[in-house]
């Protein structure tokens, strides 16, 4: 049986897809009754006050109100950014939907609509809403969020409406849930990164977000916590292995790649000794992916460093 444990506070600022206001949640923390170990706290980090008993309205309001405009601002950059000009006849977007970013565009939809189901779940659970209500309406409203934006592209001209990215989106929102339920899933951070590409650096792009080149998405693993507990002793918990994905020479005449990189990834809220809040900040972190030793092992075999 499931219960409902210590409840962990994030503080986050959402900016892949549109600028968005830093929003402070509460992400709930399922566990086995009488352990918080194998709970959610180990994918939103720190603590918060309880949830006022029953639905605050004062706080509801208030994350409410904070949604519509997020929702506001990020229509009107996506619109100056994608949406302009003469609106096209409803179209689906066959032929380039798998090729035109190798894919890559496809995780970036998955990132962006698990990051919000977190958001939303948090913040909802933080005005009292119920654990399992929280989980699942944060995961539906960023899935209707992103579903609306695919219905936005199938009237524009230069994209169309994506099979492919609606089911990224699904991805993405699903994974909060099925962390919920599953709990080996919960030693998977879904993670992001970006530096900057020559295409980007010679203004090809409107803005990074746009250029697949400039950007890593990641699957960190949480190689402590997949350990035996007898292994767990020697292994330190700050270090997880993270797998990456990015493209090369999507722009000029030079082949179209993927990349494939291996990659070491900080789990700083490990680190012994920190104050509370400075670990939800570390753990707030942890959904970008941060420099750190790595080799490409596809297409070719390079070692990085600092791999950004």
């Amino acid at each position: 049986m499931i219960a409902t444990c210590r409840l962990v506070i994030l503080a986050a600022l959402i900016g892949w897809q549109a600028p968005l206001p830093a929003v402070s949640f509460v992400y709930p923390v399922p566990c086995v009754p009488g352990s918080e170990s194998d709970s959610l706290a180990r994918v939103v980090a720190g603590s918060a006050p309880p949830a006022a008993p029953g639905i605050d309205a004062w706080r509801l309001g208030a994350i409410s109100t904070v949604g519509v405009g997020a929702f506001a601002i990020g229509h009107g950059w996506l619109n100056n950014l994608w949406w302009k000009g003469a609106p096209a006849d409803f179209h689906v977007n066959w032929k380039q939907d798998w090729t035109y970013a190798l894919g890559a565009d496809k995780l970036g939809h998955a990132y962006f609509t698990n990051m919000a189901s977190k958001v939303i779940a948090g913040s909802l659970r933080w005005s009292g809403v119920d654990t399992l209500t929280a989980l699942w309406t944060g995961s539906a409203i960023a899935l209707t969020y992103q579903t609306y934006n695919e219905i936005r592209d199938g009237y524009s001209v230069n994209y169309g409406f994506s099979p492919g990215d609606v089911a990224a989106n699904v991805i993405g929102a699903a994974l909060p849930v099925l962390q919920h339920y599953v709990p080996a899933l919960r030693n998977v951070t879904f993670q992001i990164s970006f530096y900057a590409s020559e295409p980007f650096r010679n203004g090809m792009y409107n803005a990074i977000i746009d250029d697949y080149e400039s950007t890593t998405h990641w699957l960190s693993f949480d190689v402590h916590e997949m350990l035996p507990a007898e292994a767990q002793a020697w292994y330190p918990g700050y270090l997880n292995i993270a797998l990456g994905h990015s493209v090369r020479g999507l722009i000029g005449s030079g082949p179209r790649q993927h990349v494939v990189v291996l990659s070491l990834d900080w789990n700083l809220k490990r680190l012994p000794g920190l104050p509370t809040w400075l670990r939800s900040a570390f753990e707030w972190l942890h959904l970008y992916h941060l420099p750190a030793p790595a080799v490409e092992i596809y297409p070719n075999v390079a070692w990085f460093g600092l791999r950004f």
